[in-house]
């Protein structure tokens, strides 16, 4: 299988004709290859951006809709087959993409094809001067969407839908490691009529083709989702150049459970926020706070759990977790395993590479959680991104919010308790974008998504989004 890059609305070859190995991680085998795209690529992308742009925000938004509701309708239609891809490419159980990962992609696409439709502007009557104000949203022209390999078409289409909706013409770049489901998206994408330069889809590594997309004249905003070090890259070639960036990036998120939880729903919720697609996803639970009281109990019960999941391949129905997305990061997390060691942590579960039977070669971890561990060593302050958690008692409520706040990064928490004033006081307290209480990553498309501190800039989904897609013009008319 050799993928292509996707530029004005055709298939085409790496100018340099040089192409990356695509590795299936359940199996550790290469399975395809995609472009190893350079400069003259990101050249030939965005200028069929720049030519597109003029009749794309020209079009009427209802016709945009329409456009946007038959790539939605497709990658419906492509649910099975798309689930299979992202499983191949990102390691992940096929019955997790097929009821989380697909469907929210499509449901993207869904939610802006409205959005877009009901996107006011705003009138400003100066009583008494005989004015009028009026305030147009206008689209900004060519921006770059760059995503991450944990949700690769989830997050893909979250950056895309609403830019193309606001009337924006695309320049795109899916993550390196998973890039099967963007290539099948652009497919669809000429499939259902959606013109020729509006969305372009570019394969390659980021250190070689990511200055290039950012710092581009013709491009006017930068979306960003992934690590710390490289947004801090993106804002420092956009900032003195005047684009608009938004950058989701690292978490270390803290989930604080008090002693009045609803105790099984509390245990259960967090063993899916510790292990949900092995751990990677940016607001996964990785610092499980618990109140002294219930502790003990807690513990003993939530490592019973852990103990339970079965670690196998994705295709595998019974499988809860599949394999870590590449070898890089295995290694990765594995060394922050043995860190934790060092630093004094005590394993309770886990803490090892795991086996699958008949695929000795494939990227498995087990789900492991670490105790004895204070909150200011690495393994409590840098960002993991895999099955690993951290499990501490807390006496306080303001120790619990204390110890919540203790690290550089601020995207969500989880708050378990049932005492409606604490759960408010709580949330006031946290220094985080997203305060889930009694619940985990439940989302409401309309709500603004982003973080604080080192987790980024910003704000995606809902009309923050398309206010970060488009730019206010004010017209004041005297009469």
């Amino acid at each position: 299988m050799k993928l292509l890059n996707y530029i004005n609305g055709e298939h085409i070859a790496p100018s340099a004709g040089n192409y990356l190995d695509l590795i299936n991680p359940a199996e550790g085998k290469v399975y395809g290859q995609a472009p190893a795209s350079t400069g003259e690529d990101v050249e030939l992308a965005i200028t069929a951006a720049k030519e597109a742009f003029l009749a794309w925000s020209n079009t009427p938004a209802s016709e945009r809709s329409a456009i946007l509701h038959r790539i939605a309708g497709l990658i419906e239609a492509n649910l099975e087959d798309l689930a299979q891809a992202e499983s191949l490419d990102n390691g992940k159980p096929v019955k997790l993409a097929t009821k989380v990962d697909i469907p929210r992609a499509a449901s993207n696409f869904r939610f802006f094809a409205e959005a877009i439709t009901q996107y006011a502007t705003k009138a400003h009557d100066m009583q008494g001067l005989n004015a009028i104000n009026y305030t147009t949203r206008d689209p900004l022209g060519v921006v770059v969407c760059i995503s991450p390999w944990n949700l690769p078409l989830y997050l893909f289409t979250w950056k895309i839908a609403p830019a193309l909706a606001a009337g924006n013409t695309v320049v795109a770049k899916p993550s390196e490691v998973t890039p099967l489901t963007a290539y099948k998206l652009s497919e669809l994408c000429k499939e259902a009529g959606l013109p020729a330069g509006v969305l372009n889809i570019i394969h390659g590594y980021g250190h070689e083709i990511g200055d290039a997309l950012t710092s581009h004249d013709h491009v006017k905003a930068v979306t960003f989702t992934g690590s710390t070090a490289v947004g801090k890259r993106i804002a420092s070639i956009t900032a003195p150049l005047f684009k608009k960036v938004s950058l989701e990036m690292g978490g270390k998120n803290p989930n604080i459970i008090f002693a009045d939880c609803d105790y099984e729903n509390t245990l259960s919720t967090t063993l899916q926020s510790s292990f949900a697609n092995q751990g990677q996803i940016c607001l996964c639970g990785s610092r499980i706070l618990v109140e002294s009281s219930i502790y003990e109990q807690f513990k003993a019960d939530f490592v019973a759990k852990t103990q339970g999941l079965v670690v196998g391949h994705p295709s595998n129905s019974s499988s809860n977790l599949g394999a870590i997305v590449s070898k890089q990061h295995y290694d990765k997390i594995l060394a922050c395993i043995d860190l934790a060691l060092a630093e004094g942590g005590q394993i309770l579960a886990g803490g090892k590479a795991g086996h699958v039977d008949g695929y000795p070669n494939g990227y498995y971890i087990q789900p492991t959680i670490i105790e004895g561990l204070d909150m200011q060593c690495k393994t409590n302050q840098e960002e993991i991104f895999g099955p690993v958690v951290t499990i501490m008692p807390f006496v306080t409520e303001a120790e619990a919010i204390e110890l919540a706040n203790a690290t550089q990064y601020g995207l969500s928490s989880t708050v378990w308790t049932q005492d409606i004033s604490r759960a408010h006081r709580v949330a006031k307290g946290l220094q985080a974008g997203i305060v889930w209480i009694n619940t985990w990553l439940l989302r409401d498309l309309r709500t603004p998504f982003g973080g604080v501190k080192h987790s980024g800039v910003g704000r995606e989904g809902g009309e923050e989004a398309l206010r970060f897609f488009t730019e206010p013009k004010n017209v004041c008319i005297k009469y």
